[in-house]
């Protein structure tokens, strides 16, 4: 049980916080209380249970997004998925039913990006279409509707704006995550958008979905006069420029740069600085 507890990967969900901050910083009407629900069901039992469900079929043997040495997987890791995903459901359940009902939809593509009968992960686009749009903008208005922001600010075109761009961070981020696992991968017979587009493809295709976020971002802040934001946004997302691009330009070198440890360190710079970027907008 110990070890399954370390295949759900807990720790690993501060990697997509920025989304729940994201989408706290553009509303202003919402509930404390649902807010401290929602962020603890996504990020301790949404996100986990999604993540030991995709180990269990996978049974990865080398180092995956949070475990450099993965456990062997066990039928413990099946039942305490099955555990996680109750209380997330019964969880949100207690928020509203429209938020429960998002959750069980979220939990359910989730599980059919990993089921062998099914597994939406050997198909490059398709899987790559499905995460950008669940662990994006979905996620993004999930976590408004849950902390009760009214049904026409949600839907405004401002909004669903900003719900595109966590889409384009997805889209930049996601190939990325797969760039060290190419050999498994195919050893799998998973062919991912990574594998697909190459080491040197995946950077490139990173680098525009990243800048065409930032771009659609800015946009948005400027046309509704929100100018600080574009200054904050500019200056805690400095490092990530810097390291992607340093980054790149040693994988251009050597190919063995591509590797776990970069990759950990691109997510936890890259989630933390959009984190801190985002937390300091709700401040100010």
């Amino acid at each position: 049980m110990r070890d399954a507890l370390k295949l759900m990967r807990i720790p690993f969900s501060v990697y997509l916080m920025p989304v729940f901050w994201f989408a706290l910083s553009v509303v202003t009407d919402y509930s404390v209380g649902k807010v401290v629900a929602v962020f603890l069901i996504i990020h301790l039992l949404v996100y986990p249970a999604s993540n030991g469900y995709n180990c269990y079929f996978d049974r990865d043997e080398s180092s995956i997004g949070g475990l450099k040495h993965p456990p062997r997987v066990t039928k413990s890791l099946f039942w305490l998925v099955s555990l996680f995903d109750g209380l997330a459901i019964l969880g949100a359940l207690f928020v509203s039913i429209p938020f429960a009902v998002c959750i069980a939809v979220y939990l359910l593509v989730s599980k059919a990006y990993s089921y062998d009968k099914i597994r939406l992960k050997k198909y490059p686009f398709i899987s790559t279409i499905v995460v950008i749009i669940f662990q994006g903008a979905f996620t993004f208005l999930m976590v408004q509707l849950g902390i009760g922001v009214g049904t026409a600010i949600i839907t405004s075109p401002t909004n669903l704006i900003f719900a595109a761009v966590s889409s384009l961070f997805l889209c930049g981020s996601y190939p990325l995550t797969q760039v060290y696992q190419h050999t498994e991968d195919a050893q799998r017979g998973d062919k991912t958008i990574s594998l697909l587009l190459g080491i040197q493809g995946t950077f490139i295709f990173s680098g525009l979905s990243l800048f065409a976020g930032t771009a659609l971002l800015l946009y948005a802040f400027f046309s509704t006069n929100q100018q600080i934001n574009i200054l904050i946004f500019l200056l805690c997302t400095a490092p990530v420029v810097f390291f992607f691009n340093r980054w790149f330009w040693r994988v251009r070198q050597n190919r063995a740069e591509a590797n776990f440890e970069n990759t950990m360190l691109m997510n936890k710079i890259s989630s933390l600085s959009i984190s801190l970027a985002f937390i300091l907008m709700i401040i100010f």
